[in-house]
């Protein structure tokens, strides 16, 4: 048995879905919108997300994914990478966080102005729903409805869009480790938590590798979010890709503020441990691109 390459199946993974971006996201729409669009999405980030849902499709069908299968992961993959990029447009924006910098570029708002950014931040959030619900598809309606429905969920009041109230809300108060942790699970937990259940959607999960799944997404997302709050403080503006030290600068409570540098990093270790728990006792057959991707969070440097 060929050993598994996490640096191979990255890299493919990466090829097709920079691909899959490059053709959805079309330069054609009015008045440079299309420009600013692409802008925001193409050539930068990380992709976590979208390697999640491929990850979590694989895990569940493996070669036993029919071609409809690949065609909504991938789409889910690539809508959930889009409600990404326009959440982080519209989080640098003057009237938010007020970021010049991103994905080691110029933010969108400094590049296309503050209504260009607005709108592009839109038509990305839209798109990807348009991206889930294509015509003439083999894809199942109830899938489709379902993928939706997750994304929906993921991303608004009671997921990102909730988190990221409590965020600004919280600025220059105390909150406790429980809120914190609330906070946290909806505003960063919440789309990665989506992702991994996006993808054994599309590849008709059974209910007890979707509870896997979820309890992975679950403590995955929080340990994502821990070690965001360490490279804050720990890492270079010019390895990160973006401003460092802007947490503090805001007076916003984080688990590093909260618990200690390395009171974080035991949590995050914690719960990433806890994450490939989860996988062990899922019963999936090949969760191992979901295991390097859960380690790859805690020893990320950017």
């Amino acid at each position: 048995m060929t050993a598994f390459d996490i640096q191979d199946w990255t890299r493919e993974q990466l090829q097709a879905v920079e691909h899959a971006l490059d053709q959805w996201v079309t330069a054609d729409a009015p008045a440079a919108l299309g420009e600013a669009m692409r802008y925001a999405v193409l050539d930068g980030g990380k992709r976590l997300r979208p390697l999640l849902v491929l990850a979590s499709a694989g895990a569940c069908g493996g070669d036993r994914l029919l071609p409809w299968m690949h065609d909504a992961a991938m789409r889910a993959a690539c809508a959930i990478e889009l409600i990404h990029a326009y959440s982080l447009v519209h989080d640098d924006m003057p009237c938010m966080d007020n970021d010049v910098l991103r994905r080691g570029k110029p933010t969108v708002h400094v590049k296309f102005g503050e209504a260009g950014a607005l709108l592009a931040g839109d038509a990305l959030q839209t798109l990807a729903f348009e991206l889930l619900t294509p015509e003439h598809s083999e894809i199942p309606a109830q899938v489709q409805a379902r993928l939706c429905g997750l994304l929906a969920r993921g991303a608004g009041h009671a997921g990102m869009a909730g988190g990221q109230a409590i965020d600004l809300a919280s600025v220059g108060g105390r909150l406790s480790l429980a809120q914190l942790r609330r906070m946290h699970r909806c505003k960063t937990g919440a789309l990665l938590e989506t992702s991994v259940l996006m993808g054994g959607v599309a590849a008709q999960a059974d209910t007890m590798a979707s509870q896997a799944l979820l309890s992975y997404g679950q403590a995955l997302g929080v340990a994502f979010q821990i070690v965001d709050d360490i490279l804050d403080v720990t890492a270079d503006t010019a390895v990160l890709g973006k401003t460092v030290g802007k947490d503090a600068d805001n007076n916003k409570p984080t688990y590093v503020s909260l618990l200690g540098l390395d009171g974080a990093q035991k949590e995050a270790a914690l719960l990433a441990e806890q994450a490939q728990q989860a996988l062990a006792e899922s019963g999936l057959a090949d969760t191992q691109a979901l295991q390097a991707l859960a380690a790859w969070v805690l020893q990320r440097r950017h």
